[in-house]
């Protein structure tokens, strides 16, 4: 089996990516999910604050997944649900890449295409990444896991929460599980920092007087066959937790908002580089890996904190995707290093080629620590091409800045991508 394109994920990157091909002329696209159902982590996040930038309107998580489902669907974009792709390869003809995938109904099928989109999102950082004392009574969850209890099958994990991480689930389910009745005895952040949206940090924490704990972390977990509490203690500036400031706090639960981590075994398996930083694919500017003709997008990527974003930089992968089927695998020219400098932590693209890249590119990315009265400076073997006020900036929301062809001369050794405070 053949095609032009498979798009591994169905999420919201999956969808863009997908129908954006399909709207560039490319027909032979499919999608393969592992899920029974397309929209990805979406259809369990009920609230509100999605598709303000792509639709100019509020809607809810399912709402927004839906509006790409009806459009892949009005597509006769083909989705196979329920398969896992358990591989990807090079193609051994030497063309193009072999997909492996493996379902109830189709068994283990193995099919070539010309390009891959890598949508596979992410996952949750579990307990064991944290090495916290205690033995492993019942009540401890990922806030992920809580949220599709909650929202999805109807059941409350605890009434006595404690939340360890300020990631934006976290924050939201500390409402929602106001709402239906628990009691969140606090939110504890080991960095000095709230990982979150700051809209989050104020409609989730701050409107339901739920305490915010920065630079605490939780030191033990009390309880054999339940939780009974946690130990929380305050850490130093090199995150070690500082004894004597201790305090404990009964709880029935422990939720984890402690970080996502990209779904890369697969993008590891057929030899994509990753980047160090955000623990996802290395990419030009046409978000196209160190692999010919794999590209990729979402928060397999770089962890965005909206969708809207997701669905913007999946639609880039899925045009450049239907390029690279249509005209092959171009000669490239010199790849310029876009360098993260000052408190930027990483940028998305990592390369660019000039005479690739289109009249305008939209370059995203985080910085480390919070700054006030902060400039964003992009410059070119030092030589300033851009200069931007930001009042505000926060590692837990996304930056990016614009950066146009017309700038550059394609001799460049470097680009650097500076953020930080100025006198």
């Amino acid at each position: 089996m053949k095609h032009d394109i498979v798009v591994i994920g169905g999420g919201p990157a999956g969808l863009a990516a997908a129908i954006a091909a399909r709207e560039k002329g490319v027909s032979d696209v499919v999608i393969l999910e592992r899920e029974p159902e397309l929209g990805g982590i979406l259809n369990q996040c009920i609230h509100n604050g999605f598709g303000l930038h792509t639709f100019k309107e509020e809607l809810t998580g399912p709402e927004y997944a839906a509006r790409y489902v009806e459009k892949a669907a009005a597509l006769e974009i083909p989705a196979r649900l329920n398969t896992t792709v358990i591989g990807l390869e090079r193609s051994p003809s030497g063309e193009g890449l072999l997909v492996t995938s493996v379902s109830r109904r189709e068994g283990l099928v193995q099919e070539e295409a010309k390009a891959v989109v890598l949508a596979m999102g992410c996952r949750e950082r579990p307990r064991g990444a944290l090495n916290i004392p205690g033995l492993r009574p019942a009540g401890i969850f990922s806030a992920g896991t809580a949220q599709r209890l909650v929202n999805r099958e109807g059941y409350l994990p605890g009434r006595e929460v404690v939340i360890l991480g300020s990631g934006d689930i976290g924050l939201i389910m500390a409402r929602r599980m106001t709402l239906e009745g628990a009691k969140v005895k606090c939110v504890a952040e080991i960095q000095p920092y709230s990982g979150g949206l700051k809209r989050n940090i104020v409609q989730c924490l701050n409107d339901y007087d739920i305490p915010l704990k920065l630079s605490h972390t939780v030191v033990d977990i009390r309880g054999k066959e339940r939780v009974t509490g946690v130990t929380i203690a305050r850490v130093d500036e090199s995150l070690k937790p500082i004894p004597g400031t201790e305090e404990e706090i009964s709880c029935d639960t422990l939720l984890l908002s402690v970080g996502l981590i990209p779904e890369n075994e697969l993008s590891k398996a057929v030899g994509v580089e990753l980047s160090p930083v955000t623990s996802g694919p290395r990419v030009n500017e046409s978000l196209m890996t160190n692999i010919p003709g794999v590209f990729a997008c979402g928060n397999v990527l770089h962890v965005h904190d909206l969708v809207d974003y997701v669905s913007e930089e999946a639609e880039q992968a899925g045009k450049n995707a239907a390029a690279y089927c249509v005209d092959g695998q171009k000669a490239r020219g010199r790849e310029i290093p876009l360098c993260p400098g000052g408190a930027v932590r990483y940028t998305v693209p990592c390369t660019i080629d000039p005479e690739k890249m289109e009249s305008q590119l939209v370059v995203r990315f985080r910085v480390g620590k919070n700054l006030r009265g902060a400039s964003v400076v992009v410059e070119a073997d030092g030589k300033e091409l851009l200069r931007r006020k930001r009042p505000v900036m926060a590692p837990g929301e996304m930056e990016q800045i614009v950066l146009k062809r017309e700038w550059l001369t394609g001799s460049e050794e470097k680009i650097t991508v500076w953020a930080g405070e100025e006198g």
